[in-house]
């Protein structure tokens, strides 16, 4: 008689997931594939858990860094210090903030609460301090980008801020909202009422179309929507800067510096100037594109696979909206059709593109895209300094492998 084996799966536990890795997460931090994650499990050196709700086996973090334990205290040229993070989920073309549906909160939920939220201290309505605003206005004019005012605010007010280096989560948010406040108010001629949520208050700053429920919706649904996606450029930069111990100022300054660049938040305005180039004839604009094999700017992406949800759930705002200029969402209906089958072109849409059809739509000047996704993006950047503050200091230090003249 042939004898069969049953596999034992442990009891499932009652659990939110925190602290746990999935198969496929314990992979990736072993550098392994999937089924030597399993031999670990067969031989003793890991063990696997069940939660309540989850399809799968999941390990535990500590255990997951312990069998990590006895390599070199300064990880090799091109490691990356692995990061645990509570902030923010991609998984299955969806992201999570705190395990919330990040579309969800975008229908339902005030961007400062939301900031609250990935903050995890209530958000403190700081007024702006009008000076330094008025300062950064008077100093930019009217060339410079409001990328750069931006950035000005931060230096400023960091430079103000003599108790600058406290890292508790109060005296941090409290920071990071003044920030946010002062920076509205710099992007733009001075508005006579500043007053509202952050969505209503940035609204006449970028557009001088009436805003309404439906267009601050929008502009709230986007910045929710952008205000976190794990760790891309700036994020990291952000945390390298808060694991040296630098003040909120300093993170918000490091982040905003990998982000002026074509590859992260210059993307958008990319995306704003081929939109804006194909308004009048979108049909030729693509073709032209996909004849000379050339990507179109806001389409594909590295993290997701078939579609970027910010992207849809903008778009449905959008369109939502009534904007007075209907031709940008024509377009990327356009690009929408002809990507969609052309697996090169990546076949969808993404959220620089979305917000380029955005600010085209209301009127807004060739950078109130990167504006937006900026100004959101301070709130993710705020997250994971508070995190990171709660980790050993410099941590992020790998052994470089020299190239040069040997002495």
């Amino acid at each position: 008689m042939k004898r069969t084996h049953s596999r034992r799966w442990p009891a499932p536990i009652h659990h939110d997931g925190r602290d746990y890795l999935t198969t496929e997460q314990v992979a990736r931090v072993l550098g392994v594939k999937p089924a030597t994650v399993y031999s670990y499990v067969s031989r003793g050196r890991l063990t696997s858990s069940r939660i309540d709700g989850h399809d799968g086996s999941v390990f535990g973090v500590d255990e997951v860094e312990k069998l990590l334990s006895g390599t070199r205290n300064r990880p090799p040229s091109g490691v990356v210090e692995r990061i645990r993070t509570q902030v923010t989920h991609l998984h299955d073309d969806t992201l999570y903030y705190r395990g919330l549906d990040a579309r969800e909160l975008a229908r339902t939920t005030a961007f400062e609460e939301v900031a609250g939220m990935l903050w995890q201290v209530p958000w403190p309505d700081q007024p702006a301090d009008e000076q330094v605003a008025a300062s950064v206005r008077a100093v930019c004019g009217d060339s410079a980008r409001d990328l750069d005012r931006i950035r000005i605010v931060v230096d400023l007010l960091g430079a103000h801020e003599v108790l600058r280096h406290r890292i508790d989560p109060e005296s941090v948010s409290s920071s990071a909202a003044l920030v946010m406040a002062t920076a509205i108010a710099a992007v733009g001629e001075p508005v006579v009422d500043p007053e509202g949520t952050v969505a209503e208050r940035l609204w006449p700053h970028l557009t001088t179309e009436p805003g309404s429920p439906e267009r601050t919706s929008l502009l709230n649904a986007a910045l929710v929507l952008l205000a976190d996606h794990d760790l891309s450029a700036g994020t990291v930069a952000a945390r390298v800067a808060a694991s040296a111990r630098g003040s909120i100022y300093a993170v918000l300054s490091a982040g905003l510096g990998a982000f002026d660049g074509p590859m992260h938040g210059g993307a958008t305005t990319m995306a704003y100037r081929f939109l804006q180039s194909a308004l009048d004839n979108p049909e030729r604009a693509v073709s032209e594109r996909i004849a000379a094999d050339t990507p179109i700017p806001g389409t594909g992406h590295v993290v997701y696979s078939h579609r970027d949800p910010r992207a849809e759930c903008i778009i449905e705002f959008l369109t939502a909206a009534n904007p007075p200029d209907p031709r940008p969402v024509a377009a990327l209906n356009v690009v929408a059709r002809s990507i969609d089958t052309r697996e090169e072109h990546h076949g969808f849409i993404t959220s620089d593109l979305a917000l380029a059809a955005m600010a085209l739509s209301f009127g807004m000047n060739d950078n109130a895209a990167e504006t937006i996704f900026a100004l959101a993006r301070t709130a993710g950047w705020t997250a994971h300094a508070l995190e990171e503050y709660q980790e050993r200091r410099l941590r992020f230090r790998p052994e470089g492998v020299y190239t040069g003249v040997r002495p």
